[in-house]
C-alpha cells in the first residue's frame, strides 16, 4: 500500500501538483501548515510515503488547481426547497442542471476522480484574474445542493486514497485540464472587500526601536512585494518573524496583525483580498513564531 500511494504522489507532483501527507484511511491533514507544506520535491515525498500508507492530499491554490466536487446525499437527506427539482438526485445532477440553465455545456472532459462514496471530483485550471476561495453548497457563493469548490485554502484526496476503507479512483487521466468556465469562475469570485483599518506604529528614536522599525518594515516590504504564487508563503514567513518578535514582547499582537494584513491588502489587490486566508496564515505564523521567541535589548 506504501508503494502504491508513494508512486501516485510521485504523479502528482510530476504534474506540478503540491502534495502532502493526509491521515492514514481518513480525510484530516496528518502535518500542521499543510497549505504551507504542501510540496513536489521527489525526494521528501518519498521519504514521507516510506513512514505509513498515508492518503494523498493536494492542496489546490499552491497548485493553481480548482476542484468542483459533486457529492452523494446521505441517507435521508434532501435538498432544500429550491433544488427540490425532478431529476435532481445528487450533486452531479444538481451541476447538469446548473450547466443547463445557464444553457452552457457540461465541462466534464477534463481530469476526474470518483470518490470513496462515488461522488465526483472534476479537476480545473485555475483562471487568471481573480483568486478563487472554497465554497460549499448553497451558502454564500457557492454553486448549488451538494456541489462544493476547492481552490485557495482547499485541498482534495487524491485518487488512491483509502477512506473508510473505499478507494478514490481516477475516472478520466487527463493530461491537459480545462481552465474553469469563465460563467463559472464569475460566480464563484467573491465580492471584494473593503480596506483594512490602517494602523501604524509610532517610530521609536533608540537603537532599540530603530531595529524594531526596521525589522517591521523589512517583513511589511516583502509581504507587498511577493510575486505571484508565492503571496501566502511570504505572508507566512513574515509572520513567524515577527511572531517571534511579539512572543518576546518587543512588539503587540495586535499592531502585526494589522500591519501583515494591510500589507497582504496590498499585495493583493482590494478585488483578490483573500481575507480569511490572510486572517489564518497570520495567525499560524505567528503561533508558528511564538515557539522561538525573540528578545531585543536595549
Amino acid at each position: 500500500m506504501n508503494s502504491s500511494l508513494q508512486a501516485a504522489a510521485l504523479r502528482y507532483a510530476a504534474r506540478g501538483w503540491h502534495v502532502f501527507p493526509v491521515a492514514v484511511n481518513g480525510k484530516i491533514a496528518a502535518i500542521k501548515e499543510w497549505e504551507q507544506r504542501a510540496t513536489t520535491d521527489p525526494d521528501r515525498i518519498t521519504r514521507c510515503w516510506a513512514q505509513a500508507p498515508y492518503n494523498i492530499g493536494i492542496a489546490c491554490g499552491p497548485s493553481d488547481l480548482v476542484v468542483i466536487d459533486l457529492d452523494r446525499p446521505k441517507l435521508g437527506q434532501q435538498p432544500p426547497a429550491e433544488w427540490q427539482i425532478s431529476g435532481v438526485n445528487d450533486g452531479f445532477d444538481a451541476f447538469a442542471f446548473l450547466c443547463e440553465r445557464e444553457d452552457q455545456p457540461l465541462p466534464v472532459l477534463t481530469h476526474t476522480v470518483i470518490t470513496g462514496r462515488k461522488g465526483t471530483h472534476l479537476y480545473f485550471t485555475h483562471p487568471a484574474g481573480e483568486q478563487l476561495r472554497n465554497t460549499s453548497g448553497t451558502s454564500g457563493r457557492g454553486l448549488g445542493w451538494l456541489i462544493d469548490t476547492r481552490a485557495h485554502g482547499g485541498y482534495v484526496l487524491g485518487a488512491g486514497s483509502v477512506v473508510n476503507g473505499r478507494t478514490y479512483q481516477t475516472l478520466h487521466e487527463e493530461e491537459q485540464l480545462l481552465t474553469l468556465p469563465g460563467w463559472l469562475a464569475e460566480r464563484l469570485t467573491p465580492a471584494p472587500l473593503p480596506e483594512p483599518k490602517q494602523v501604524t506604529v509610532a517610530p521609536v528614536a533608540d537603537r532599540r526601536g530603530r531595529y524594531l522599525n526596521a525589522a517591521v518594515a523589512s517583513q511589511v516590504e516583502s509581504v507587498e512585494q511577493a510575486g505571484s504564487g508565492e503571496k501566502n508563503i511570504k505572508l507566512f514567513a513574515s509572520a513567524v518573524a515577527l511572531g517571534q518578535l511579539v512572543a518576546g514582547g518587543s512588539l503587540q499582537e495586535h499592531e502585526v496583525i494589522s500591519l501583515l494584513t494591510q500589507a497582504a491588502f496590498r499585495a493583493y489587490g482590494a478585488n483578490r483580498f483573500p481575507a480569511r486566508e490572510v486572517s489564518r496564515t497570520i495567525a499560524s505564523g505567528l503561533k508558528t513564531g511564538a515557539k522561538r521567541p525573540r528578545m531585543v535589548s536595549a
